[in-house]
């Protein structure tokens, strides 16, 4: 609930600035550029503070200032006293709070389970930060249309109460703590020199990076295509959100059975999700749109926790909080750049041509990547997609920081 509340006053504070400003873009893209510029600058020193310090008690620093900034921008919308300087101040240091809080608040589940439960917990972690990123703008969307701006952000500084309340019932006697990485010299060199000697974890960051700059758009091209293509009104558009959300919701859950990721479960997942955003952009009607949205919705969500379980799992527990780290930086660090070419795509050329460049350049870079997984592993790439028998055992014998 708190993720999808800090994602529900994203599209309230993006809503916000519009109003003040009488439907600036410029505004808008400075406001959503402060949000994610501190992922693009600070994520790998976010990642080595989760790493040299105990993850819960940063959890409780992080928590409690955004629930702090969500009352701040609260009270200030709803006494009519928030100025558009303010909410971009606000914006930047929740992003900035936000860069150690995302790799502590992913790499703190394994020290909630221990090693017995951990692949499963990972897949159910990831799955509710990724749902909640499709959830957040739909539910932000009908409560702005109900009640206002204001009410989104009181309900998600409300939410951060029941993290605090759940983080201190904890009792630290049952936890599973890792071990810190020692304050020194060079611990970002070295997260990225242990990435780089593993092509199961590179490839996947890369892969997740076009994916989710050039693919993971919805929250755009389901507003252009139901407005600019099937001329439908707020509604419709809110419909939308909520039918690719049913579909993503399957996704995670299917995900989170899975007992370990697979390398070929990521890349067929990828592969699907290309092709299937391709597909929508070709449905001709608007219901034919919301149908295909449901699998396209399933196969991203598959997607996205299946590579965030692979990196978890195929990282040591020391260098975990540096390579989330990273995994935050290729996820989200990619939005300014991905979601201003997806509009500009679409002014251009049309809405639908936006979820055929977004569909493409995710299938292609899915292909890219299993000819590379494949060369880097001396096989050819199309065991990745039907694995031989004796695979799983092999990959087993290898540990986990191979086996993905």
């Amino acid at each position: 609930m708190s993720n999808t509340g800090t994602w529900m006053q994203r599209v309230a504070q993006d809503w916000l600035v519009l109003q003040l400003t009488h439907g600036s873009g410029t505004a808008l893209g400075i406001a959503t550029g402060l949000q994610f510029l501190p992922q693009l600058l600070l994520s790998l020193w976010g990642g080595m503070i989760a790493d040299r310090y105990p993850r819960r008690r940063i959890l409780f620093a992080t928590q409690a200032a955004m629930g702090a900034l969500a009352l701040i921008l609260a009270v200030l919308d709803s006494t009519s006293l928030v100025t558009v300087w303010q909410v971009y101040l606000l914006a930047f240091a929740l992003g900035l709070v936000a860069v150690v809080d995302n790799p502590t608040r992913q790499t703190f589940v394994a020290e909630m389970v221990g090693p017995a439960g951990m692949a499963n917990a990972i897949a159910l972690n990831s799955a509710v930060f990724n749902l909640a990123r499709i959830a957040g703008p739909a539910v932000a969307g009908l409560v702005i249309s109900a009640v206002g701006t204001a009410a989104a952000f009181w309900l998600n500084a409300a939410s951060f109460g029941a993290v605090l309340i759940g983080l201190k019932l904890m009792r630290p006697a049952d936890l599973h703590p890792v071990a810190r990485a020692p304050r020194a010299r060079g611990q970002l060199r070295e997260a990225i020199g242990y990435v780089r000697a593993r092509p199961e974890l590179w490839l996947t960051l890369a892969l997740v990076f076009f994916i989710a700059t050039f693919g993971m758009n919805f929250q755009v091209t389901n507003a252009l295509m139901s407005r600019g293509v099937f001329h439908t009104g707020a509604g419709a558009f809110g419909l939308a959100s909520t039918v690719f959300a049913v579909g993503a919701l399957g996704g995670a859950l299917l995900a989170a059975r899975r007992s370990r990721p697979s390398m070929r479960l990521l890349l067929v997942t990828g592969f699907a999700f290309g092709v299937l955003e391709v597909l929508s952009g070709l449905m001709p009607s608007f219901w034919a749109f919301l149908a295909l949205l449901v699998p396209t919705g399933l196969a991203l969500l598959m997607f996205s926790t299946t590579a965030n379980a692979t990196v978890q799992l195929g990282t040591d527990p020391a260098m975990r909080g540096r390579v989330m780290g990273l995994y935050m930086l290729v996820f989200l660090g990619g939005a300014p750049l991905g979601s201003p070419m997806v509009g500009w795509a679409a002014e251009q050329f049309g809405p639908r041509v936006s979820l055929f460049v977004g569909g493409a350049v995710s299938a292609l870079a899915t292909a890219v990547v299993a000819v590379l997984l494949a060369q880097a592993r001396g096989t050819r790439a199309g065991s990745y997609l039907r694995p031989r028998a004796g695979n799983r055992s092999r990959r087993a014998a290898r540990g986990p920081d191979s086996q993905a």
